[in-house]
């Protein structure tokens, strides 16, 4: 009976569970690998003194929730912004609208549920769930304004976005969206794995240790090949207002992806996949910056492809990849050239994709003597000028 009071007495109220829920929620968004028992250990943090000084509690979940370096360097601004409404200027131009007025603290959130334990025996006009409705719409809300600025920035042309804050969370968005493409295309893959028919000898085999009983059903298909992601770049001059986006995304793609290669071209071609496979994006792009020295010049598409077609192409392409381009066709070489080395490549892979952010724009047409001799080779052209046309990759790529 006493440690059913104690318990009762401990008890951090519904309110601050959904709040801690949310933030979960908002850290497995942002990257952060959160499971059920850090979520648990949370809880018993909010149980504790700490709840009531904030600066200490962020420290003790910075040192639950972080196990890697770009997590430590995240961590901060997540948990001002979710818990004290803090550093959310970019976000506020971006959507143009302000944080809710009146958002609770983690200090009123307690105090409210110390309120409610200390008058839970003399109130007794409350409706059942009152309190518990609000803060849930109070939740939904934060919610709303969360996907609302996702929302706007996913549909502006990235050329469009000036506000510092807002280019970063492009970027940050950018990046998050590859990785969500990159875990449901393999995670696709893996369930086609799983083959349609009984293999009965492999079965028998593992029957043995079950005295003969057929216990695990070994079965098998055909087996096919993972897809396969070749990525080209273009990190000339006229592309520099959309590169740093598109590097973020192919960042996002290559992390943990074992099939995936990465080039970056302007005048000449830099083999970059080692660059853009580490985990943290400020080091990737780093040592990106240090492989790639005069990004920025001219472009000469053909030449780029040229030399991919004769030292790289035998090595990371097979019969399931995709080779994906980003760049905007302009070219100061032959086009002619453009169009033989782009013949060349589509022998070579089971398809071409194309992705342009001059597709946006309103009145464009692929006219330009480079672009026009590429697209006869190219399985899918299409615009790359925002976040949402980003997006609409994923399909594609999920039935090839």
């Amino acid at each position: 009976m006493t440690a059913l009071v104690l318990e009762t007495r401990n008890d951090i109220g519904t309110a601050l569970r959904l709040r801690l829920a949310g933030f979960v929620r908002s850290l497995r968004d942002s990257g952060f690998k959160v499971g059920l028992a850090e979520t648990n250990d949370a809880l018993r943090l909010l149980q504790s003194p700490l709840a009531h000084r904030p600066h200490e509690l962020k420290g003790a979940m910075r040192a639950l929730f972080c196990g890697r370096l770009s997590d430590w360097k995240s961590f901060d601004e997540i948990f001002d912004a979710f818990w004290f409404a803090k550093g959310l200027k970019g976000a506020v131009k971006a959507s143009g609208s302000s944080p809710k007025k009146g958002t609770k603290t983690i200090r009123d959130l307690m105090d409210a549920a110390g309120q409610k334990q200390d008058g839970m025996a003399g109130d007794v006009e409350r409706k059942p769930g009152e309190e518990e409705d609000e803060d849930s719409d109070e939740e939904t809300q934060a919610r709303r304004e969360g996907a609302s600025i996702a929302e706007n920035l996913g549909q502006v042309d990235f050329r469009k976005i000036h506000d510092p804050d807002a280019i970063e969370r492009a970027h940050e968005l950018a990046e998050r969206l590859a990785k969500s493409m990159r875990v449901r295309l393999t995670r696709r893959d893996r369930q086609k794995r799983k083959g349609p028919r009984l293999d009965l000898r492999r079965t028998i085999r593992h029957s043995i240790a079950h005295g003969g009983t057929p216990i695990d059903l070994v079965r098998k298909g055909p087996r096919e090949r993972q897809l396969r992601l070749v990525i080209l770049l273009d990190a000339s001059g006229s592309m520099s207002n959309y590169t740093g986006v598109f590097t973020r995304f192919v960042h996002g793609l290559l992390d943990n992806f074992r099939e995936a290669e990465a080039f970056l071209f302007h005048t000449r071609l830099v083999h970059v996949s080692s660059a853009l496979g580490e985990r943290d994006a400020a080091r990737a792009l780093d040592r990106m910056g240090l492989m790639a020295q005069g990004v920025g010049g001219g472009t000469k598409i053909g030449e780029a492809l040229a030399e991919f077609n004769r030292w790289h192409a035998a090595r990371v392409i097979h019969s399931r990849t995709c080779v994906m381009i980003l760049s905007d066709g302009y070219d100061t070489g032959d086009p002619e050239k453009l169009g033989e080395e782009m013949a060349a490549l589509r022998r070579r892979c089971k398809r071409i994709v194309w992705l342009n952010p001059l597709i946006g724009w309103q009145g464009y047409e692929p006219t330009a003597g480079g672009m026009a001799a590429a697209l006869p080779h190219v399985d899918l052209f299409a615009p790359a000028h925002n976040l949402d046309s980003l997006a609409a990759l994923e399909p594609y790529l999920a039935n090839l």
